[in-house]
């Protein structure tokens, strides 16, 4: 195998679907490098699919794929690539489409940047778009397509990298589709032809499409000139330090991780130097224990006794308002009645009841006898209960307010006594926590005066790395637009290299189409396809075999016509050093030829699987790190078991069961009642 530097373009590393507890991962590296291929193995609905459009998704995709298992597990979606062989890191959340990406260098498992760059996905042509930053990796940044080519006066559209992923993307709905080109929506295909002239650089008007790019680019190239000026002055003057050999922010780490392993030792050097005051701690413990019992026994006490207070004078109000109630009772019961009611002259005597009559009004009494005072008659026939006996009452009371009395003068008695116990107990907790104190002082005072002095250190390192870690923010920002500017003057020269070289667009685009033709013929017979005659892909891009245009072909024909295709474009634009992504993900290569859809008996019995994964291995073989392919296939050859890079089984006793591999079959059953 042939080992080469990585060229511009874009490489699969890993995919990372983050959700709340955990991560799901599929990894296309070996030995930290991008595996040239790799396969996705596994049942019918597992998941093989949501890679391959997980992964679209990271490379700005629209959708996302939204099956309950994912919409319930994953919060966001995190795709690590190499652009022009820079590891990167794209990210995106899960749920509502996101219409903002944030890179950052580095790979899943570095040190997170300061701030990942936030990058918009739409508009495509954005300089700051997600797009944008894709296309300049396959120099194609800046790349405008006219709505009607011969019309020199048309309306431009900028090119997107989405359609530059029908050249890097296969899915499986368009694997043996009928309208595999497009043809069922003009402006479609139109762009399809012309994402093929501008990826191999044979569109029409190339000479206009690269003044116009060289530019665009000159443009934004003095745009960054004036952006990174205005960085270093502000650098310059608000922190000169950071332009210079700075220190390391590893170095002040270290050094505070230092800072603290002696913290830590001399926290057990002086543990271990006063061990020998363990009875001193222990007699100060009980010391302490004794005066927190007194203080808590006597603020008891007090708290009791001004409860009671209160109660106290209740009981004394009560005994004067009982006192006032008999007074009244005497004052008021002797009242007779003296005159009479009706003409108010004075009776010549009381009224009586001594004949069971009123002597006054003549009503029966049966129950009263004797003198009739005001009210009598009537309190008479009432029960005695009903009446209060205030003595009574009053002898009760008092009863109470003498115990209240007594109790309240027992406390305070008291108090004084506990007050003393206290004071006492808290002299003896201060003494001994001045004899501990003394003991250990001679000991420990050294390590306190170290201590302190380590604190101040760490304090100054805490000073010192946030200014390292300020500067080298600024460095990196620095470092940022001064690559923006660098990768801007290096297109330029590029595209003016190429503006120079430029040949007759219809002639290098039939060298092209004849290439790819011819590439697609070697495909069909490689793969044994049944009585392959006159092969070829017409300039319209539009694949034929025994004479007829691809849609005359079976469905499993179809399925081989499509990939040789799709496969052609990839590898010529590979060898040709053109500008294509240098990926090719493929879904479901056996589609129609045994696994899925209608079975065609005839080119599934003459066709082996085989014969497309060993084209693939002995093709790759010479590419080195120019070309990647990523296949998603149910149930791939043992030939290509060593480019297996994940089975999904289905199977709960054969993990992983899916890509959410926590999400088994019982378990959607249940989340679905």
């Amino acid at each position: 195998m042939i080992t080469m530097e990585p060229l511009p373009g874009i490489r699969i590393r890993r995919l990372r679907l983050a959700g709340m507890d955990r991560a799901y991962e599929v990894d296309f590296t070996s030995d930290h490098q991008v595996r040239s291929l790799s396969v996705i193995a596994g049942a019918f609905s597992s998941g093989k699919t949501a890679v391959l459009e997980f992964i679209a998704y990271g490379l700005g995709a629209k959708r996302h794929p939204r099956h309950q298992e994912v919409m319930r597990k994953v919060r966001s979606c995190l795709l690590e690539v190499e652009l022009s062989g820079e590891p990167h890191v794209i990210e995106r959340s899960v749920g509502e489409p996101s219409k903002v990406a944030f890179v950052r260098r580095g790979t899943l498992d570095s040190k997170p940047a300061p701030r990942a760059e936030s990058r918009p996905i739409d508009p495509p042509g954005a300089p700051q778009s997600l797009s944008s930053l894709l296309l300049s990796h396959c120099k194609l940044e800046g790349v405008q397509l006219r709505e009607a080519p011969t019309n020199s006066e048309s309306r431009t559209d900028p090119l997107s990298f989405r359609d530059l992923m029908w050249l890097a993307f296969l899915p499986n709905e368009r694997v043996a589709d009928k309208n595999f080109l497009f043809e069922n929506d003009f402006m479609r295909k139109h762009k399809l032809r012309q994402v093929v002239d501008v990826t191999f650089g044979v569109h029409d008007d190339r000479a206009i499409e690269l003044g116009q790019r060289i530019q665009e680019l000159s443009g934004r190239l003095n745009r960054a000139k004036a952006e990174l000026a205005a960085a270093r002055a502000f650098v310059e003057e608000q922190a000169p330090r950071a332009l210079g050999d700075g220190s390391s922010p590893l170095v002040h780490e270290q050094e505070l991780a230092d800072i603290t392993t002696q913290l830590q030792e001399l926290d057990r050097r002086a543990q271990a130097g006063t061990d020998f005051a363990v009875r001193l701690r222990q007699e100060h413990k009980l010391a302490a224990q004794r005066s927190s019992r007194a203080a808590a026994v006597l603020r008891d006490c007090e708290t009791q006794v001004a409860r009671l207070m209160p109660l106290r004078a209740q009981y004394a109000d009560d005994l004067l308002k009982l006192g006032m109630l008999g007074e009244a009772q005497q004052l008021f019961d002797p009242l007779s009645v003296t005159a009479c009611p009706a003409c108010l002259n004075r009776l010549p005597a009381p009224p009586t009841a001594d004949t069971g009559r009123c002597s006054l009004c003549s009503h029966d009494l049966t129950d009263v006898s004797g003198v009739l005072t005001l009210g009598g008659a009537d309190s008479a026939g009432q029960a005695p209960d009903n009446r209060v006996d205030v003595a009574a009452e009053i002898r009760s009371t008092k009863a109470r307010l003498k115990e209240i009395t007594s109790y309240i003068d027992d406390l305070g008695a008291s108090l004084s006594a506990l007050k003393l116990q206290a004071e006492d107990a808290a002299v003896l907790e201060e003494e001994a926590a001045a004899t501990l104190d003394a003991a250990t002082s001679p000991s420990v005072s050294p390590f306190l005066a170290a201590r302190d002095d380590l604190h101040r250190r760490r304090e100054q390192v805490l000073r010192q790395l946030d200014q390292a870690e300020s500067a080298v923010k600024l460095q990196e920002g620095l470092a940022k637009r001064a690559d923006t500017v660098e990768r801007h003057e290096t297109q330029i020269a590029r595209l003016r290299e190429e503006l120079a070289r430029l040949g007759d667009a219809t002639h290098d685009r039939d060298r092209v189409i004849a290439k790819i033709s011819a590439r697609y013929g070697e495909l069909l017979r490689a793969w044994r396809y049944p009585k392959v005659s006159t092969p070829f892909i017409k300039t319209d891009l539009t694949p034929f075999v025994r004479g007829e245009p691809y849609q005359e072909a079976s469905s499993g024909a179809r399925t081989l016509l499509t990939l040789a295709w799709q496969l052609a474009v990839f590898e010529i634009a590979v060898e040709e050093g053109a500008a294509h992504p240098g990926f090719l993900m493929i879904d479901s290569p056996q589609k129609n030829l045994g696994h899925g859809g209608t079975l065609d008996a005839v080119i599934a019995d003459a066709i082996a699987i085989d014969d497309f994964y060993h084209h693939l291995s002995v093709w790759l073989a010479d590419r080195g790190t120019r070309a990647q392919l990523i296949v998603a296939d149910n149930s791939p050859p043992l030939t290509a078991e060593g480019s297996v890079v994940v089975r999904f089984s289905r199977n709960e006793d054969l993990p992983p069961y899916g890509l959410i591999d926590d999400e088994t079959s019982a378990e959607e059953e249940s989340a679905e009642v």
